[in-house]
């Protein structure tokens, strides 16, 4: 190679002759050279030398048209470098539209006064040695596209404005055939003819127009006025000229939609005024009324927001095209004639198109067109000409009889047509796309509750499961799948249960229903934890007693004898499809084939058998819900994924009788190569584990032995095989624990001999010591460990080798590990089998040991098992077990805030001390090393409790403290005497001598830390012993003082332990209910007097929320302030007590609460429907539809609560509606994760648009909202990209003063942060969007029918529709490249974690 040593305008002026030589060989290595310069050159290696510029490009434009086709092949390596965007996304197979999209390296390297020539040359390049004419074209789309472009928002730069000069001066004007704007230079020539002209000889090229798209996608905000006129004119010329091509009218539509986005108002008015007139044309031919209508898709997709209002007066013409008049009229004309015209059926195609255009980009306003949408999707969804059509088979009012399930094959009649010629299948296919787009868009509405969606259009889609086109066919199935995901997206929030009933076999988990006052320690208060739940089946529901869920119950057989009848097919993307489909039904309706389990279960022991791979022509990514391909891996795999389904969901007597029928083709799969099969099966043969063993002892009887048994050795097979993949062996691994503990011994005729269980509890051992199955091991371990029920189920030596080697692995580095390291040793020393009897001394001290070193309130997951493990190990006694080391350890835990379960732990560990013998160095250390250093709530409490459980052992008495309490001068060790004496006193019950003037004697000390440490201390002792105390603490309240906010603050420490056993309060209750009202009027009483109401009304909810109820409706707004806080307290409770007697008025009491005037009320009444969203979804969410309206109303900014006051020479704007509008978008937070299905879509969106226009806390909040309407609603989020590009150009392009103070600048970066984040968020979710194009090579050929052409238009619409979204993330990436770099480094890190 003979490339220059340095890249200077001299070298390339010393190459470009040696381009002309007579030798190909020679012009083939100066090419190559001149390739090298200019790919390693700087952009300004020719923007001084403007000959060597003018010589290099007309060189350059020779080779284009070379004889040698090596010299052609190197011109494209020298232009394709630097466009590798172009050369992926919009590559032409042909060589020479690869040369011409390789012009970047060129342009972008020219001076800018070269640049009008050059685009001069290109429009009227001349090629000889080549038949494709389109290459000036595309040179010139490949040129628009490298210049340098405007960025909204942003300054146009000097390069900008010199590269839109030339498109102006010279681009344009070539494609219109005239000058369009004003020339300052004096008889100027006339451009030749225009490339987009009709008048020319030549006939308009298709890539002519795709210059324009790039105009208008590059430039168009720079654009005039009279240039998008001009433009818009030249397109509209090709649209009503009849010689310009099908294609080339395809793109014209493209371009139009482009140059929409820059239309005025004037311009779009007059241009839907045209295509009104066009429709309305009484000379309006097929063809034309196609192309109109596909106008009218592509606007409706490109600007939807300012085309929508005009679908009122367009929808009837395009609704006309599928009408039933028209197709009565077409058929009664075929009758006649006998010969079909296939334009009827392209202007359907592009109807239908358009209408779904509509629905999913303007919604709203095609609620009105609803029932004509619907009349015309259903009419053409069983429009088939060649197919005899009996009069009883159109009546839609009824569900299709299976019975006469027949495929539509073979039935043509004499309709002038042949299958071959026939492309009515497109019109269905369509109708079938309209129906889903339909049910996308408006099933979280109306139509799905009035029963619309069931009655009208569900019959007609199961009567077309006999489709004879597979790709329509499964576009029915797919569209009847999304249905019934809708519904159960309905029925999710509509009938959300009480009770999670779910029969798993993990650790024994708290429930949500949690009593107060209930704890983790709770596990060690008995010899064993509570039984495992008695249910039959894995997971059921109750069966839907009214609407969509009734209505599908209702639908289920007919479709699965349908389904069943399709299985018959030799067709692999059916089989996948109604696979999927049946799956939908299970998830949806749980329970809902155990009248078709027989046929069923036939067709799943079919589809698992399966082998070999297949294939269909239907794009099944779509179809099938995105299963892929329907290949005989990925059937068989989703008919295991729908037994799973089934199992998980139908009782175990219902399945039981079928395992049989199944088991051949799941052990099959289980020894499976295919790691997905192999690892499914496992998990399918772990749910057959789970159907055999069923809790309730009646149906042990009927589990047959042998099967077990095969699934026995499945397991212990899978579980040995060293060669299986690693997510088969762990699947096994807990499917083995799994079976291990559902077959306790504990039953009279034991599931497996002692010796089978003894190999396999070897093996789950030898499991633990494995490194890629040691996770799962261990929780397997635990699962046995918390279900074994007789002594036979673990042995000692076992429970001694499991104990130590998940010891050993408490001192691992890894936190998971350790988390389910003590989950599992809990679960061993809780459990009555494997008692703590199996642990010798050595065993316990090593445990101990390992333990000890975890009792640290740095990590509080690790804190509160370990605190449990311990209690049970000191309750075993055997010998003195607590040293110097672990007193310490608990010492260290008192100097931190310790709360809720890890206390109660703390607390019963001091108590199995203090009565195995063993307190008293424990005391001393509190006392001596400790003392009012610590935590004194802490602290006192230990002590109280050492105090009670040990007994005259440690030394020291109550009595010392009261004589403490009375004689300390500091205030501190006065503080932790009361707490020590409120401790004893709850602990002590009736039996305690204290007084309650003790405490109260305490209440008007000068330190404020004082009197509330005697408040809560009265409150606990009262809490023991209640008929002693609270007679004089009620009398107290009702006088007048300040220690009524004290004595409120004992009540709530008594109502608080309402669930002990001591603490009755009921025979007090009304009392307590009128003195906390009267007291709670005052100021400073409110918040506290509120919790203590709400705690109240727990312990009588049928008495009290009857008087809240009242209570609302008083005059004076701080009463009414009061019972919203307590109504919000008392729905923490989770007891059914309260939720009876709330569900008949919680409604009524949210909507009164929401229509509050008073400002603070109504924040605390949004606050309150948080928390009843939270704790009481049943009763909240089937009634959501009456309090949404208020919540979105309080969200809207209110210009009469925005005040100026005048702060020195300044005056500022003081918003007092902002705390409640934060309130209501937190409960639209609230709402949007526990109910977002019953919610409005596009009103939500609407809310979080408006929200990032708000104040920061509320953009913050929105931003969140935004991460997750990514998942829960992607449509329309994609559609929205442009207004949150917008939204978000505008926060960070806020530039702070220089005054600015710290807090300001933490904010803005914060609000900066958040911005970018959502920003990566959004990109990784729509790369696409991002990306553009998808235009060029999209379109289809000449001989396409309308759906290529509307289905091409939508793809350069789409990239239109995204285009700010486009400019907003390269300006990102521009200007915020660091922080956008380290949030994307931090995403890939939190995604690692």
């Amino acid at each position: 190679m003979s490339a220059p040593v340095y890249a200077t305008a001299h070298s390339v002026a010393a190459l470009l002759p040696k381009l002309q030589d007579a030798d190909s060989d020679h012009r083939f290595m100066s090419l190559n050279d001149l390739f090298n310069i200019l790919s390693s050159a700087s952009h300004t290696i020719l923007s001084h030398d403007y000959g060597t510029a003018n010589r290099t490009v007309d060189g350059i434009l020779k080779t284009l048209d070379d004889q040698n086709g090596e010299v052609q092949n190197l011109a494209v390596k020298w232009y394709s470098c630097g466009l590798s965007l172009f050369s992926i996304a919009h590559q032409y197979a042909e060589l020479t539209h690869l040369i011409c999209l390789s012009l970047t390296p060129l342009v972008v390297k020219l001076p800018p006064s070269i640049l009008p020539p050059l685009i001069e040359k290109l429009s009227n390049l001349t090629i000889q040695n080549s038949v494709d004419r389109s290459i000036s074209s595309t040179a010139l789309r490949t040129v628009v596209t490298s210049l340098p472009r405007p960025v909204p928002s942003t300054p146009n730069s000097k390069a900008v404005d010199e590269s839109y000069s030339a498109i102006s001066r010279v681009l344009i004007p070539r494609l219109v055939g005239h000058a369009v704007m004003p020339s300052s230079v004096k008889n100027a020539p006339k451009p030749p003819p225009g490339l987009l002209q009709l008048d020319r000889d030549e006939a308009v090229e298709p890539d002519a127009v795709d210059v324009l798209v790039e105009v208008a996608r590059c430039f168009g905000p720079m654009l005039d006025g009279r240039e998008v006129a001009a433009l818009t004119g030249v397109v509209t010329n090709i649209f009503n000229d009849p010689t310009p091509s099908t294609v080339v009218k395809k793109r014209a539509v493209v371009a139009l939609s482009a140059l929409a986005h820059h239309f005025s108002d004037d311009l779009l008015s007059s241009y839907v005024s045209t295509l009104i007139e066009g429709l309305r044309s009484s000379h309006l031919t097929p063809a034309k009324r196609r192309l109109l209508i596909n106008i009218t898709g592509a606007l409706a997709r490109s600007i939807p927001d300012t085309f929508g209002p005009y679908l009122k007066t367009l929808t009837p013409f395009v609704l006309s095209a599928v009408s039933e008049a028209e197709l009565t009229d077409q058929l009664q004309s075929l009758a006649e004639d006998g010969d079909a015209d296939p334009e009827a059926d392209e202007v359907r195609e592009a109807a239908l198109i358009a209408l779904e255009s509509f629905l999913a980009c303007c919604s709203s306003e095609m609620r009105f067109y609803t029932a004509e949408t619907i009349d015309a999707a259903l009419l053409f969804l069983r429009y088939d000409p060649n197919v005899t059509v009996d009069d009883s088979d159109s009546d839609m009012g009824g569900v299709h009889d299976p019975d006469d399930f027949e495929m539509d094959d073979d039935v043509e009649q004499d309709t002038g047509m042949s299958d071959d010629d026939d492309s009515s299948w497109k019109v269905r296919r369509c109708a079938a796309k309209l129906i889903y787009t339909l049910i996308a868009t408006r099933a979280n509405g109306d139509l799905l509750e009035n029963g619309t969606l069931y009655d009208k259009v569900a019959p007609v889609l199961l009567e077309r499961f006999k489709e004879r086109e597979e790709n329509v066919r499964l576009e029915i199935m797919a569209t009847t799948g999304l249905l019934i995901r809708k519904t159960g997206e309905n029925a999710a929030a509509k009938h959300l249960t009480r009770f999670d009933e779910s029969d798993t076999v993990g650790h024994l988990s708290q429930s949500r229903k949690r009593r107060r006052g209930s704890s983790d320690s709770s596990m060690v208060e008995g010899d064993s934890p509570a039984p495992p739940p008695t249910v039959t089946a894995l997971r059921r529901a109750s069966p839907p007693l009214y609407g969509p869920q009734a209505s599908l119950a209702q639908l289920i057989p007919s479709i699965v004898d349908l389904l069943i009848q399709l299985a018959k097919l030799n067709s692999p993307g059916t089989r996948l499809a109604l696979i999927m489909l049946l799956k939908d039904i299970v998830a949806v309706q749980p329970g809902g084939l155990t009248a078709d389990m027989p046929q069923v279960i036939e067709l799943v022991a079919d589809s698992i058998k399966a082998s070999g791979t297949m294939s269909t022509g239907a794009t099944l990514a779509t179809t099938v819900g995105g299963a892929g391909s329907a290949t005989g891996n990925n059937i068989r795999l989703e008919a295991l994924k729908l037994a799973a389904a089934i199992t998980e969901s139908h009782p175990s007597q219902v399945l039981q009788p079928f395992l049989e029928k199944l088991m051949p083709g799941i052990s099959l799969a289980a020894r499976d190569r295919y790691y997905k099969i192999a690892s499914e099966a496992i998990h399918i043969v772990e749910l057959f584990v789970k159907v055999l063993t069923p809790h309730e002892p009646q149906s042990q009887k009927s589990a047959p032995q042998h099967l077990l048994e095969g699934l026995y050795d499945i397991i212990l097979e899978r579980t040995h095989a060293t060669n299986a993949d690693g997510e088969v062996r762990q699947q096994a691994v807990r499917a083995l624990g799994t079976l291990l503990a559902r077959t306790s011994a504990s039953r009279s005729t034991p599931y497996f001999s002692k010796d089978q269980r003894t190999a396999a509890l070897e093996v789950l051992a030898e499991c633990l010591k494995n490194e890629t199955t040691r996770m799962t091991a261990i929780r397997a371990a635990g699962d046995v460990a918390s279900h074994a029920s007789a002594e036979i189920d673990l042995s000692s030596e076992w429970v001694h080798q499991v104990s130590l080697e998940l010891a050993s692995q408490l001192r691992k580095s890894n936190r998971s590990v350790r988390i389910i390291s003590l989950a599992t040793l809990r679960s061993l020393v809780l459990n009555a089998a494997g008692k703590t009897r199996n642990f010798d001394a050595h065993a316990k001290k090593t445990l101990i040991d390992s333990l000890t070193p975890l009792l640290t309130a740095n990590d509080v997951a690790l804190l509160g098992p370990t605190l449990v493990i311990l209690g049970s190990l000191m309750q075993s006694g055997g010998g003195k077990i607590v040293d110097d080391a672990l007193v310490q350890a608990i010492c260290s835990l008192t100097f931190a805030s310790i709360a809720g379960a890890a206390l109660d732990a703390l607390l019963l560990l001091a108590r199995r001390m203090a009565e195995a013998g063993e307190g008293q160095p424990l005391m001393h250390a509190l006392l001596k090393d400790v003392g009012v250093n610590g935590d004194t709530n802490v602290v006192g409490k230990l002590i109280g409790t050492l105090l009670v459980s040990g007994g005259p052992t440690l030394g020291v008495k109550m009595e010392d403290f009261v004589a403490e309490l009375q004689e300390a001068q500091d205030d501190q060790r006065r503080c932790l005497a009361l707490a020590v004496l409120g401790e004893t006193g709850l602990r002590m019950g009736s039996a305690s001598t204290l007084e309650p003037k003790l405490f109260m004697a305490h209440f008007k000390s000068k330190l404020d830390q004082v009197p509330l440490s005697a408040a809560v201390a009265l409150g606990r002792a009262g809490a023991g012993d209640p008929a002693k105390y609270l007679p004089v603490i009620l009398k107290e309240l009702g006088g007048k003082g300040s220690s009524r906010y004290l004595l409120l603050h004992s009540i709530k420490e008594m109502l608080q332990r309402t669930g002990d056993a001591q603490t009755d309060l009921s025979p007090f209750a009304r009392r307590i209910w009128d003195k906390l009202v009267q007291t709670s009027r005052a100021e400073d009483c409110r918040a506290v007097g509120a919790e203590c109401l709400g705690r109240l009304t727990m312990v009588d909810p049928s008495q009290f929320i009857a008087s809240l109820q009242d209570s609302l409706k008083d005059k004076d707004p701080s009463v009414r302030g009061v019972v919203i806080q307590a109504i919000r307290y008392a729905l923490a409770d989770s007891s059914d007590v309260l939720d009876d007697s709330l569900q008949p008025v919680i409604i009524e009491m949210l909507t009164t609460m929401l229509a509050d005037g008073d400002l603070e009320n109504a924040r605390l009444a949004l606050t309150t429907l948080i928390s009843a969203v939270h704790n009481k979804p049943y009763l909240i969410v089937p009634n959501l539809g009456k309090l949404v309206p208020a919540v979105m109303t309080q969200s809207v900014i209110k210009p009469e609560l925005v005040r100026e006051v005048e702060m020195g020479p300044f005056m500022h704007k003081i918003d007092d509606g902002l705390e409640l509008r934060k309130s209501a978008y937190e409960t639209l937070f609230a709402l949007m994760e526990t109910a977002f299905s019953r919610l409005n879509a596009v009103e939500f969106f609407d809310r979080v648009m408006a929200g990032l226009e708000d104040e920061h806390d509320i953009r913050v909040l929105c931003n969140l909202m935004l991460t997750k309407l990514v998942v829960l609603e992607p449509d329309e989020t994609r559609r929205r990209l442009d207004q949150i590009a917008a939204q978000f150009r505008a926060i960070l392009s806020v530039k702070l003063k220089e005054s600015a103070v710290k807090q300001e600048v933490e904010k803005a970066e914060e609000a900066n942060k958040s911005v970018l984040r959502v920003t990566c968020l959004l990109n990784d979710a729509f790369p696409a969007a991002a990306a553009g194009g998808g235009v060029w090579g999209a379109n289809g050929g000449a001989g396409a029918g309308a759906g290529a052409g509307a289905r091409s238009t939508a793809a350069g619409a789409s990239g239109q529709q995204h285009k700010e979204w486009r400019h907003y993330w390269e300006w990102a990436r521009r200007d915020f490249g660091g922080p956008l770099k380290e949030v994307q480094e931090e995403r890939v890190f939190m995604r690692h974690e």
